[in-house]
């Protein structure tokens, strides 16, 4: 069954070529989950949403650091920024679980528009200080809650499992183009007219996805609940703790996100102090980033089917480890922009090698508070980690605190590699139970994930 969907390839590797059809096969494939117009919707409105996301981030980073000066202060800022997604997604993971996804989504893009403003009209009227940063920031990270985990569990919704592993790749995809796009526009705006216009922009970018989500034609009822609600949280945590692929899976993104991606919040050091650049190469630097981490989501898109995924995981780790620990040793602008592709690149095929993976083997009514202690490990352990990275960069410097995070990123992607043999059998069940309860492609249900 699996041999017959891909001729295609066959027929391209016996013969040295391929076809125009092969090649027109290949882009249908890669941007299949676009046949749905509510997707479509999310896409058009998520890939503006994002720019000035990433706008506002780059922006927020120059601005505390213009400000203090501070290393510490700097990792402190993304730690008020990203703690309240470790400590409230079980509560958003519980919310998309238990209401309808589309309608918490709303809200939260509504919520985080406000903030945007707020934090615009602090800055442009030069009154902002940094505990206004401060504050704002963790207020978003509590939107952020919420918002990760109805997103997450919003995208099957959206595609239907067929879809699903196109879907976030799609979705990873546009995320970096943005990540691309954003910092080169900050570092110009910044460097010109000031932070608060990058504020400004990204509140009024949330009103492109607001209206997406509103024109939406999606079923995503509010799913009865019998136990009560911190049973119905605690039902989540069990059923990750119990699953060893997923719990293998998550342990170490939570690594990595510890670990290695604090290098983002050091980044105005890297730029300023030991590159030489400014907010220009900031945006620079970032946007590097982001264009490797949107070649690894389209790496993702074209492929079909989740068979060697694991490995990818485990490879992806170990590569981010050693991009980082070369781009740490670098004193060069131009050297330092090239060795950041492989950083982007590798992290962000991790990420959606393991999300892909995570959403193929959870059953449905678990989705969105599973996705929530994903949030947790991607995205809640990255702020304990920014304080911790700052802490040491006051100590060691910035380039010694990264390249010790990508000697831990080589560490767990072993560990990771030597027990990938003992979580393939279940992995495969949990795939073949899901695909038979709501239809997954072929090759889903007859392929083991780690061969």
């Amino acid at each position: 069954m699996a041999e017959s969907r891909f001729p295609i390839q066959e027929n391209a590797a016996t013969n040295g070529t391929e076809t125009a059809d092969g090649r027109a096969s290949r882009r249908q494939v890669a941007w299949r989950a676009l046949r749905h117009r509510n997707f479509q919707l999310f896409f058009g409105g998520q890939l503006i949403s994002l720019i000035g996301t990433w706008m506002q981030n780059v922006a927020q980073s120059w601005l505390v650091y213009r400000l203090t000066g501070s290393a510490l202060l700097l990792g402190s800022v993304g730690f008020a920024g990203q703690i309240p997604v470790f400590l409230f997604a079980p509560l958003g993971g519980l919310a998309a679980d238990r209401h309808n996804r589309q309608r918490v989504v709303i809200a939260t893009q509504t919520a985080s528009l406000v903030l945007a403003f707020i934090l615009a009209a602090l800055t442009l009227t030069r009154t902002v200080q940094v505990w206004h940063v401060f504050v704002l920031a963790a207020l978003l990270g509590v939107v952020n809650a919420f918002d990760i985990p109805g997103r997450q569990s919003f995208l099957v919704d959206m595609v239907g499992k067929d879809d699903l592993m196109n879907a976030i790749a799609l979705n990873s995809s546009m995320f970096n183009g943005a990540r691309v796009i954003g910092p080169a526009i900050a570092g110009i705006l910044v460097a010109k007219i000031g932070e608060g216009w990058c504020f400004f922009a990204n509140g009024v970018s949330y009103i492109a996805v607001i209206i997406g989500l509103a024109l939406m034609r999606v079923h995503s009822p509010a799913r009865a609940a019998n136990a009560s609600p911190f049973e119905h949280m605690m039902e989540g945590f069990r059923f990750v703790n119990q699953t060893a692929p997923i719990r293998a899976l998550l342990l170490l993104l939570g690594l990595v996100s510890l670990v290695g991606m604090p290098y983002v919040v050091l980044m105005p050091i890297f730029a300023d102090q030991i590159l030489h650049g400014g907010a220009r190469a900031l945006g620079i630097l970032m946007g590097a980033t982001g264009v490797g981490a949107l070649l690894g989501a389209l790496t993702l898109a074209f492929r079909e089917g989740v068979k060697g995924l694991g490995r990818w995981v485990a490879w992806c780790c170990a590569g981010f480890g050693t991009s980082l620990i070369v781009f740490a040793m670098s004193r060069i602008f131009w050297l330092s922009v090239v060795l950041l592709l492989p950083v982007g690149y590798c992290m962000m095929l991790q990420m959606a090698c393991s999300n892909t993976l995570i959403q193929v083997m959870v059953p449905d009514a678990l989705r969105g508070r599973v996705m929530a202690v994903y949030s947790m490990m991607f995205m809640g352990m990255a702020p304990i980690g920014a304080l911790l990275g700052g802490a040491f960069a006051e100590s060691l410097g910035a380039p010694r605190t990264v390249e010790i995070g990508g000697l831990a990123c080589i560490a767990g992607a072993c560990w990771f590699a030597l027990h990938l043999p003992k979580i393939r059998i279940e992995a495969r069940r949990l795939i073949i139970a899901q695909a038979v309860a709501g239809g997954e492609p072929a090759e889903m249900t007859t392929q083991p994930v780690e061969d």
